[in-house]
């Protein structure tokens, strides 16, 4: 079978190979055989890896679900009775995280910053000094919505130092940018299979801390689909997911998991940041402004702004590069109007050299002035 191949530069889902497509068409089989729970529990020791983390020490917890949901997860589940939340929050998706607590009426400091600067590490501790009820820390790694990377081995030491838990939304960094789940002093982390695992979208997957895990045991239960411990606790006990999974997703978790061993964290990391360079250079070439400052880029997203033309209309832009198979991205800035580009899937530098020269027909036959143009 050939299949069309689109250049997904969407923050997600990422461009697939086809071997991963293809792991979906199985035979049929029940999620309780064993056969399947020993492809979980395979899975789930993977997935440890990825992070460095001790299997000892850490574990993974398989949900349905997109990234939202390991925030909800996470959020609900491991806040001890009378103690907060505090959300580092510089951006759309940390944001979402303040829109969950508020949601299940948790108390909670929505710790704001300017969505195109990183958090401010004195505000952070003086934040955790004044207020020695906070239990539970969240931030995002990577700002899909802006591109910016946040300090989280820095803020994860100053959390660690005032005795609450970390958690992280690692959902477009996992699998992609290495992280060492110890070393950068996360408690839990979180991704989707359909980012930076180059898989299928339908599975989530909680990273974490089992001794933290086993503790919620007594925390106040919020959420009964959304529960940390009744998942972990189910997997541990009968090595399945307490509802249904999705099979197919999960093969092609696996076949994806298994072309990640192959290519290599560092190699995988590096064909990422040439992809992520091709961006920046098709960008110059053209004149387009960004809204982070390069050096405090995750190295996965690219938020540029829209130029200063009459003539630019993002709709007809991008449609003529989706009918050409290409996919871009509206912002996530309430106060910019902005598009991405994204350095995340299977996908390479030639690919992106690639992009540009219909990107750029696009341009011209809009009328868009070449380079763009700014009024400041």
């Amino acid at each position: 079978m050939n299949l069309k191949r689109n250049i997904l530069l969407n923050p997600g889902p990422s461009t697939t190979t086809d071997s991963v497509k293809f792991a979906q068409v199985v035979p049929d089989i029940c999620p309780r055989e064993k056969e399947f729970s020993s492809l979980m529990k395979n899975l789930r020791e993977d997935l440890v890896k990825i992070v460095h983390g001790d299997p000892k020490k850490y574990t993974s917890v398989l949900f349905c679900g997109s990234g939202t949901l390991n925030m909800d997860v996470c959020i609900n589940s491991l806040l001890p009775d009378g103690k907060k939340v505090l959300i580092i929050n510089n951006g759309a998706y940390s944001s979402r995280a303040v829109e969950i607590c508020q949601y299940y009426g948790l108390p909670h400091i929505d710790l704001r910053f300017p969505i195109d600067q990183r958090p401010d590490l004195a505000k952070v501790e003086e934040t955790l000094q004044n207020h020695p009820e906070i239990g539970l820390v969240h931030t995002t790694h990577n700002e899909t919505g802006t591109g910016i990377l946040n300090p989280v081995r820095e803020i994860g030491a100053l959390i660690h130092k005032y005795g609450a838990v970390f958690t992280v939304d690692t959902t477009s960094t996992f699998a992609m940018r290495p992280i060492n789940i110890e070393e950068d002093h996360i408690d839990f982390c979180m991704a989707s299979a359909q980012k930076g695992l180059m898989a299928m979208t339908g599975l989530s997957f909680i990273i974490g801390n089992k001794y933290m895990i086993e503790e919620s045991r007594n925390y106040p239960k919020r959420s009964y689909y959304c529960n940390l411990f009744l998942q972990y606790e189910y997997f541990e006990k009968t090595g399945e997911m307490h509802f249904t999974p999705p099979v197919q997703t999960i093969y092609a978790a696996i076949q994806a998991l298994k072309e990640y061993w192959e290519e290599g964290e560092e190699e995988k990391w590096a064909r990422h940041t040439k992809t992520f360079q091709a961006i920046h250079e098709g960008l110059d070439k053209l004149g387009f402004k960004e809204v982070i400052k390069r050096e405090e880029q995750a190295g996965l997203v690219v938020s540029a702004i829209y130029p200063d033309d009459p003539e630019w209309d993002f709709e007809k832009i991008h449609d003529y590069c989706y009918e050409r198979g290409f996919t871009i991205y509206p912002g996530k800035i309430s106060t910019a109007n902005t598009f991405r580009l994204c350095a995340l899937g299977a996908i390479d530098e030639q690919d992106i050299k690639d992009f540009f020269v219909v990107f750029e027909e696009a341009l011209k036959r809009s009328n868009v002035c070449i380079p763009v143009k700014y009024k400041e």
